[in-house]
């Protein structure tokens, strides 16, 4: 009763705030329409949530505002927009093994064996996080290194890009699967020669998935509420989730009827039944007071390159003979974009390798040709592109949504995979933008951190947090904190036709902004600096949602 007394309370005091709100004194930061930035000190709030006007120090303030909150001089920005993340895939992460600190195999199965003594229940034991790459173990883990430590429960555990998942023997035995068995088209089963070895990549990850139960209602109700509280704590007011299913909708949706809705979610269906069966002929509105909305699909057209499902134009440099695989041929691929297009939902395709680039590049121009209008083609990650393929991008307005703390993550990765030759366009941001490519950034949490700020850093200095390597990785490519700036603001409102009402603090805008624990545009701001920012209260139209404590 008193954390439901609580709640009230807040909600009362947050919709006082909400009516004709002046926030005022404040170090106040947005970019006007040609990306420029505009300073203020004062921000006008009308009673539904959006801004009335941004005031300079020399303005009239209002005389009797309905409230008043002097922000002493703290910086104020507008609310973050990750452009591609995976709202319920972070909640779950943070309720189950995670092994994505992990520096080793020997450290990885001491976490799996300390968190199946702590976790009796459920049965299976479901993660994510591990990645081979950085335990430096120099091929992929196996079924019998989780049976060493776990012999008798289910484990399933996805890597790190969620594009291979490693399981152990009852894990397999669960799902019927031993010896003789097929992958299917668009996925590998590592073997050891006749038996599956225990890792899946890609569409072969369904022949365990099916095995595993359902996640209580309850749980999942658990997993939204610790995913809200990533995106506000990490000052993320709007995110584009990749790959919504339906259970994720039902899930959401149940926490807005209760009122739980507090950041806005711009859901891309994981595939056209989804968003046909959710949205009907088309997007749907913005629901819970422009809180929610389904507007499109989310495609694959590859896997990722660290388990060497990236589809290459070459043989992987490190693997000859293997150039990864297409998850779905030209026909399927168009077809499915098709089924979309002609509902008028937004298309988004996964892409990480050139040849996959390229296969999507194709299938654009061939429906620019039949669906015209405001289509805003995306191709996700377009991480490996080769450089021919580039000015393609801006052809059909096709937007590039990229995550830049990807290239600090894995450029020893790329340079291994591919040969620093074939890294003309990689994780190309400044060539997307000389070729007047729309650009919006994301993370890809839970595969990244969910925090902007970390973005921001990466993509003016192509470095690690580590400040590897020293200068940056490929500098040619760092872009202006501005540029970076609207990727995470402007841009992914426009990559996501929100850009009427999110974006940017202009007037008619919806009120969603960040008081952040320093002034990340002044001058001499290092990386470092900015990627060490924190955000101290989160406000969604006109209401203050979050606060660090």
């Amino acid at each position: 009763m008193k954390h439901w007394l609580a709640a009230v309370a807040a909600l009362l005091c947050a919709s006082a705030a909400a009516a004709d709100t002046l926030v005022d004194n404040v170090n106040g930061y947005t970019l006007d329409r040609k990306g420029a930035l505009i300073r203020f000190t004062g921000l006008l709030v009308d009673d539904d949530g959006n801004v009335k006007s941004l005031l300079a120090r020399k303005d009239k303030r209002p005389e009797r505002p309905s409230f008043r909150l002097d922000g002493r001089g703290r910086t104020v920005i507008p609310g973050m927009i990750d452009g591609h993340g995976h709202v319920m895939a972070a909640g779950f992460g943070a309720l189950q093994l995670d092994l994505s600190q992990t520096s080793s195999l020997a450290e990885a199965q001491a976490r799996i064996a300390a968190f199946a003594a702590a976790n009796p229940s459920p049965r299976w034991i479901v993660g994510r996080g591990w990645n081979q790459e950085r335990w430096g173990l120099g091929r992929f883990p196996t079924a019998a290194e989780l049976d060493a430590v776990v012999p008798g429960r289910p484990i399933w555990l996805e890597r790190v890009d969620g594009h291979a998942g490693w399981a152990n023997s009852a894990a397999m035995r669960e799902a019927g699967i031993g010896a003789g068995v097929a992958a299917p088209p668009g996925g590998l089963i590592e073997m050891a020669g006749k038996q599956p070895s225990g890792v899946f990549v890609d569409n072969a990850m369904a022949l365990i998935q099916k095995a595993i139960p359902l996640p209580l209602p309850r749980v999942g109700d658990q997993a939204f509420a610790k995913a809200q509280e990533i995106a506000l704590s990490n000052g993320l007011t709007t995110v584009a989730d990749m790959g919504t299913t339906m259970n994720d909708w039902l899930v959401i949706r149940r926490a807005a009827d209760r009122g739980g809705l507090a950041f806005r979610i711009i859901s891309y269906a994981d595939g056209v039944d989804t968003a046909l069966a959710i949205a009907g002929a088309g997007p749907s509105p913005w629901l819970y007071g422009g809180k929610l909305r389904m507007i499109g699909v989310k495609l694959y057209a590859d896997g990722a390159l660290g388990s060497r499902g990236a589809w290459l134009k070459q043989d992987y440099r490190d693997a000859p003979g293997q150039r990864g695989f297409a998850l779905l041929n030209d026909a399927a691929l168009k077809n499915l974009m098709s089924r979309a297009a002609m509902d008028g939902l937004q298309v988004a395709v996964h892409a990480t390798g050139d040849a996959a680039n390229r296969q999507v590049l194709d299938a654009i121009e061939e429906m620019a040709g039949t669906y015209s209008g405001d289509r805003r083609w995306r191709i996700e990650h377009a991480q490996i592109v080769d450089p021919a393929d580039l000015p393609r991008f801006a052809r059909n307005g096709t937007i590039a949504s990229m995550q830049p703390v990807h290239a600090t993550s894995d450029w020893r990765m790329a340079e291994a995979r591919l040969g620093p030759e074939r890294l003309g366009g990689a994780y190309a941001w400044r060539s997307m933008l000389q070729n007047r490519v729309p650009l919006a950034f994301g993370s890809d949490f839970p595969v990244e951190s969910a925090n902007p700020f970390a973005g921001l850093a990466a993509a003016i200095s192509r470095e690690e947090a580590s400040g590897q390597p020293p200068g940056g990785w490929m500098p040619e490519q760092k872009l202006s904190l501005e540029q970076a700036f609207a990727a995470f603001t402007t841009g992914a409102a426009f990559a996501a036709m929100a850009e009427t009402r999110l974006g940017t603090l202009e007037r008619g805008h919806l009120a969603d902004f960040l008081f952040i624990d320093r002034d990340i545009f002044a001058a001499g701001a290092t990386p470092q600096q900015i990627r060490a920012t924190q955000v101290l209260e989160t406000w969604v139209g006109g209401r203050k949602v979050w606060q660090r404590r």
